[in-house]
């Protein structure tokens, strides 16, 4: 079933017209010259003369009254910094925190949420999060915020100020947002602005604009305007320097040698402009991020992990949002940094250095430029490659835009070890992303190019639309990714194909029900046209799902899924190597179960439950999944993770027992002082793992790092195979 004509492109993407919802009369920030002391006790007269914005609805545990506790907000502008006044009405001294490290985020804790669209595109927004401590959280939000998960990027960092203080029956917040750190045009006189609440002890979730349920309740379509009474000036942005030194000690134990390593290196970040940033960054050193979590694979496919490294997360969606998230990522800035070596190990690629140029040229039109070279390793045959994205996103209509890449990786010496194909790899790009302005109508359409020997089915191409109202939510999407395109940088589990993917979900909303908040009905198709068997099926799923939120934020989710699945070599699943592995050229059809559930995330001792059994190609297959959760609040939260796999397939065929079992501890002495620790046993990959990390935060935006790591092979005993001990400082300097 070769369909490669795209008769879909810009699939009735404008034939349509969404209901404007309606603005009400905008809140006036008002101007002060007046001094303020930011600590929750509002003592100066200048907030009297604040406009009080307020009469909150709920958006949990219905989205059609006001708000039982609500809450009430001031804004003022000095001309160089944002001052903003909370009040919180509630019940109880008791809230809900995860921690006093800065950063929290999660549904389950009591905290204020303000969203600021400087340049009213409906698309990207400045995130500020308080919580009852004082706690804050600052990050960029891109793709109007749909996708609470990946739209959301809390690495981004800027010196603010905040404070809380508890009263009676009400807690008050203050901030200090300095306008120097955020993008806005010149003579700005309106934003765009949101402001939502969690409220544990009620259990409500609140927003100042009514927002429907099947909505996201942080959605940039449901914003109101801000004024200021006195136009806004340009920012006078500082050029920041983030120097770093790093003392490492390595102890190879398998092969009983250590070594010694002291570097160094900086970051910078230079404002260009209203709307632009460059960022520079030279050696750069990422000891102190978080170790990735273990998995276990039980698919044919590589697994994507995510990035975790500062330099790549800002303004990621210029960079990583293109293609289709699971099938056709043209650019995986994790591909930077990782190699494999001459035995085909991964192992860790260093990075000389790069740049990267991001923002706005105008209130339409955004930029994205990112250029990473990696050094060479002669030894392992790694060639040293010059990594280049550059990326251009028009807005048009309401929320939509049209956005366009292009990306080359090309060595930056000649190496005889290396083939004409792996020395240059380029590939272009076009996209139109969807959004109608109430946020019923979202998807993409896009085309991509890459530079194939072969000057044919070098291509690949797709389309997503979805249609959500209350009630309903009807979904399609469509990608092919042809036999010859490659994207060296980019994250695609296979070649060849066409996959098309229906899907509806139908809700019930009971009224009244004081302990189902609503029923999902799911219904979702895969179907799999693989080129290598004349585009007749491979893969096809049926997805029957049925769930139930409770109004305490609880779940409970029944599935199952009807499997065909076309192997095209031999795979062992369990990849233990204890029997044959299943033939390849064959087709297998299984159906398997699921049960989920998640329970209450306010209560201290929390659970999430998945658990799968039924058939598995030829034999059983019985999966849980289970995560349970711990906290003494504000200081410490603790999770152990278990994942236990038991795969019986007949003999001679490969069976196993997996296990990985992943306890967590992380301690917040103080607001600026933390301690985490991840241990890690994976018993397919056969690996034992600690890392743990005191962070010590001695000056704004300023940490001294200490990280130890130790790692075992786990294949008779615990063998020490590797272990690091390494110190870092970084000091944030604005010139």
């Amino acid at each position: 079933m070769k369909r490669n004509s795209y008769y879909y492109i810009f699939l009735a993407f404008c034939s349509f017209i969404a209901t404007a919802q309606q603005d009400d009369a905008a809140y006036m920030i008002k101007s002060t010259q007046g001094q303020f002391k930011i600590d929750g006790v509002a003592e100066e007269p200048e907030w009297a003369t604040a406009m009080t914005g307020g009469d909150f609805w709920q958006y949990r545990p219905v989205d059609s009254i006001k708000a039982i506790k609500q809450t009430e907000f001031k804004i003022l502008n000095s001309g160089k910094e944002l001052y903003v006044l909370i009040k919180a009405y509630h019940d109880s001294q008791t809230f809900v925190t995860n921690s006093l490290k800065r950063d929290f985020s999660g549904w389950g804790i009591d905290s204020v949420t303000m969203y600021f669209d400087t340049f009213s595109d409906a698309t990207n927004a400045f995130l500020f999060a308080i919580d009852p401590n004082g706690v804050q959280t600052e990050g960029l939000v891109a793709n109007g915020n749909n996708n609470f998960r990946d739209d959301r990027n809390y690495t981004w960092d800027v010196k603010w100020e905040t404070a809380s203080k508890m009263y009676e029956d009400y807690y008050l917040m203050e901030a200090r947002i300095p306008l120097d750190f955020i993008n806005f045009p010149k003579g700005a006189d309106s934003w765009r602005f949101s402001i939502n609440r969690n409220n544990t002890h009620t259990n409500e979730y609140t927003s100042w604009i009514r927002v429907p349920q099947n909505q996201s309740p942080s959605s940039l379509a449901f914003m109101r305007t801000v004024r200021f009474e006195d136009p806004l000036g340009s920012p006078k942005r500082p050029v920041s320097i983030i120097p770093f030194i790093n003392s490492i000690s390595n102890f190879d134990l398998e092969n009983n040698t250590d070594s010694y390593n002291f570097t160094y290196g900086a970051d910078a970040k230079v404002p260009i402009g209203n709307g632009l940033n460059l960022d520079l960054t030279v050696n750069p050193d990422f000891s102190q991020v978080e170790v990735d979590d273990q998995i276990v694979n039980l698919t044919r496919f590589e697994i994507s992990l995510p990035e975790k490294r500062q330099f790549f997360t800002q303004n990621r969606d210029l960079f990583s949002s293109f293609g289709e998230t699971r099938d056709a990522v043209p650019f995986f800035s994790r591909r930077i940094g990782v190699a494999r070596d001459i035995d085909g190990n991964t192992i860790q690629n260093k990075i000389i250095g790069g740049a990267r140029l991001s923002g706005k040229l105008n209130e339409s039109l955004r930029l994205g430029f990112l250029n990473m070279i990696t050094d060479r390793d002669v030894e392992n045959e790694i060639a040293s490659y010059s990594n280049t994205v550059f990326t251009l996103q028009q807005r048009v209509f309401d929320r939509s835009n049209i956005s366009a890449f292009f990306i080359n990786r090309n060595t930056t010496d000649d190496y005889d070890f290396l083939n004409g194909t792996l020395k240059n790899n380029n590939v272009f790009g076009v996209e139109y992303n969807l959004a109608s302005k109430s946020n019923v109508w979202t998807g993409k359409t896009f085309i991509h190019k890459s530079n194939s020997l072969e000057k044919e089915k070098d291509y690949s191409a797709g389309f997503v639309l979805q249609r959500n109202t209350r009630k309903n939510r009807f979904g399609i999407k469509n990608v092919y990714v042809g036999d010859n395109f490659e994207s060296q940088l980019g994250f695609y589990r296979r070649i060849g194909f066409n996959k098309f993917e229906p899907s509806y979900t139908y809700r019930i909303f009971p009224r009244k029900n004081a302990i189902v908040n609503r029923y999902e009905f799911r219904q979702r198709q895969i179907y799999v046209y693989n080129s290598f068997l004349d585009w007749e099926v491979s893969d096809r799923w049926s997805l029957t799902s049925f769930e139930i939120r409770f109004q305490n934020q609880s779940n409970l989710e029944f599935q199952t899924t009807d499997r065909k699945i076309y192997l095209f070599e031999d795979f062992d699943p369990s990849r233990s190597g204890n029997g044959l592995s299943l033939p390849g050229e064959n087709e297998y059809r299984y159906r398997d179960y699921e049960i989920n559930y998640r329970s209450d995330p306010r209560k201290d001792f929390r659970l999430s439950l998945r658990s799968s059994f039924g058939p598995f190609y030829t034999g059983e297959k019985i999966s849980i999944r289970n995560e349970i959760t711990f906290r003494k609040q504000p200081f410490l939260n603790a999770s152990l993770l278990i994942n236990y796999n038991d795969i019986r397939l007949p003999e001679p065929f490969a069976s196993g027992t997996l296990w990985l079992i992943a306890p967590k501890v992380e301690y917040t002495f103080t607001k600026n002082l933390f301690w985490t620790t991840l241990t890690q046993f994976n018993s397919q990959s056969e690996s034992f793992g600690i890392n743990s990390r005191l962070q010590w935060r001695f000056a704004p935006l300023s940490d001294l790092f200490l990280v130890y790591n130790d790692n075992y092979f786990t294949t008779d005993g615990l063998i020490p195979r590797l272990r690091s001990i390494n110190l870092k400082l970084t000091y944030w300097l604005n010139i």
